[in-house]
């Protein structure tokens, strides 16, 4: 974590503090969990207590819970990368309606009507962004935004409008609305919530188990164990984490990167005569 000394004092960086935080949060936790574990190994070990021997059936159990994690990891990992692709659809789409309002020929009475939409376009960006903001997703405050510019379109075809642009502003809206949707649903599911509790049962249940194995090593069994832990519990804090990527300044740490949007909206509201008022 970088930060900076100036005339003698230490600044701190909040954007580099989130930085370090999203690469090194998970491991930082883990490690501590599983030095808990090492400690708790080393004393039971101290005390006698490794009672189990180590078998077969128990290297086997071991090699499963790593297995079922695995698969865990590999589904929500899966969607999560589609969820990556949200801010930069969704600012293509809009960019592109946006721009395409400035080259549509029109007669000067009717410049007012394209400007409108300009700003209604904004607004969507901008509920959409609000939404974000707050960790909400109210899809109906996004679909009046999307109707409002529906009924610029629908101005635009009474006017006479080439087919062509009405064709391709209806299609970017469209688009818009389904990765809408697709937000809706990854915020409001989980993936395999029954795997995931299970999984930690699991994870519990073995751990506790090898504080109680004799690993016939003196000193290497709380080692050994506090990297299975560390490894274990990392997975665990990681699909909870990748499972919700659009928690924007909450305490995660594989949230998607929504900043495209923000400085999107940013920009267009600057350029954008009308949307002062916009929050």
């Amino acid at each position: 974590m970088e930060n900076s000394w100036i005339g003698g004092r230490f600044i701190f960086d909040p954007a580099k503090y989130r930085q370090f935080r999203r690469k090194y949060g998970i491991v930082i936790k883990a490690v501590i969990i599983a030095a808990a574990i090492a400690g708790l190994k080393y004393y039971v070990d101290l005390m006698g207590l490794s009672i189990i021997p180590m078998n077969s059936l128990i290297t086997s159990l071991v090699g499963g819970i790593f297995f079922i994690m695995g698969i865990l990891f590999a589904g929500a990992i899966a969607d999560y990368k589609e969820s990556e692709k949200v801010p930069g659809e969704l600012s293509a789409s809009i960019k592109s309606m946006y721009s395409d309002t400035k080259v549509i020929p029109m007669a000067k009475k009717d410049q007012k009507l394209l400007a409108e939409m300009r700003v209604n376009i904004v607004a969507l960006l901008s509920t959409i962004n609000s939404n974000f903001r707050r960790n909400v997703w109210k899809l109906k405050e996004i679909s009046q935004a999307i109707d409002m510019v529906t009924d610029n379109i629908r101005v635009l075809a009474e006017k006479g409008v080439t087919p062509g642009y009405l064709t391709k502003f209806r299609s970017e809206l469209t688009s818009i609305d389904r990765i809408c949707h697709r937000v809706d649903t990854i915020t409001e599911t989980t993936f395999l919530p029954a795997a995931y509790t299970i999984a930690q049962v699991a994870i519990i249940s073995i751990l506790s188990l090898l504080l109680f194995v004799d690993f016939n090593i003196t000193f290497g069994a709380p080692i050994i164990l506090g990297v299975a832990a560390a490894i274990l519990v990392s997975l665990v804090f990681l699909i909870n984490d990748v499972d919700s990527p659009f928690e924007v300044n909450q305490n995660s740490y594989a949230d998607v990167d929504l900043s495209l949007l923000f400085s999107l909206e940013e920009y267009m509201k600057s350029i954008t005569p009308g949307v002062k008022a916009l929050k």
